[in-house]
């Protein structure tokens, strides 16, 4: 098991595993079953157990006169992370605002997607833009809210803010579950499995608090 994530980890300590998680968190929205938060919390795990073997590597390498390899930037993971999913969220935003009668008349024919457009357009007017921070946990609800929003031509600034908040919250959070589940369980894969648990587990938590959101007609 070390040996598998000192793999990952090898990656991880590469520019490659950035452009990875960008890639995957920004295509997530069109596909929702690509593994983006098992990718980044995988790749927080390998990163606290890089940062770990890095400092005690240190230690020797200054008494050698040596200087140490560098370790995964945790923020910088954040950082990549948070902005493709901001990135991804506007594509499918400004796609949907041009859609046109036909996706109009598909909105129309599903009854989860006519709930979602009444909720979002509410809260959105009301400035209460929570719905799309807990959409950013639920499975697919990312891009329900991001497509609703376009096609109910709600305004950038209502929604850019929010999306943005989303996405670092989930960024944060991910990486979070990975780095502190390797620095308390140990760089092996019941930390991740803990982690990715606890991921899962917020989803199922978000999905049910926007079924309890109250429908309310939007307004402009």
């Amino acid at each position: 098991m070390v040996e598998s994530l000192g793999s990952i980890g090898s990656l991880v300590s590469s520019p490659w595993i950035y452009a990875l998680v960008a890639t995957s968190v920004l295509l997530d929205i069109f596909l929702p079953v690509l593994p983006s938060g098992v990718l980044v919390i995988a790749a927080a795990t390998a990163a606290a157990a890089g940062s770990g073997a890095a400092a005690a590597a240190g230690t020797g390498a200054a008494a050698a006169g040596r200087v140490p390899q560098d370790v995964p930037d945790i923020l910088m993971l954040i950082l990549c992370a948070a902005t493709a999913s901001v990135l991804g969220d506007l594509a499918v935003y400004r796609l949907a605002w041009r859609g046109g009668p036909r996706l109009d008349r598909a909105i129309a024919r599903s009854r989860r997607l006519t709930t979602a457009q009444d909720r979002l357009g509410g809260a959105l007017a009301r400035g209460g833009g929570a719905l799309v921070v807990l959409a950013r946990f639920a499975p697919a609800g990312r891009s329900v809210v991001s497509l609703v929003a376009g096609t109910a031509h709600r305004r950038i600034r209502e929604f850019l803010p929010w999306s943005a908040l989303a996405g670092l919250a989930w960024a944060v959070y991910s990486v979070a579950l990975g780095y502190f589940g390797s620095q308390w369980l140990g760089a092996t894969w019941l930390a991740t499995g803990v982690s990715l648990a606890a991921l899962f587990g917020a989803g199922a938590v978000a999905a049910y608090l926007m079924r309890r959101q109250p429908r309310t007609t939007a307004t402009s």
